[in-house]
């Protein structure tokens, strides 16, 4: 192997890693963003029951 194609192979292992990092990431923002919907929805749910 040259040395072009082993850096290739390299620069092309990283980018899978880079990439399957930020597909974890994003999964977690999403998951983030539900829980907060779902404390918001419950706290309104708490403030309308108290207030009848």
């Amino acid at each position: 192997m040259t040395k072009s194609s082993i850096a290739l192979l390299g620069a092309a292992a990283l980018a899978v890693l880079t990439l399957s990092g930020c597909g974890n990431t994003i999964r977690g923002i999403g998951q983030d963003t539900a829980n907060t919907v779902n404390a918001t929805q419950d706290a309104g749910r708490t403030v309308e029951r108290a207030a009848k």
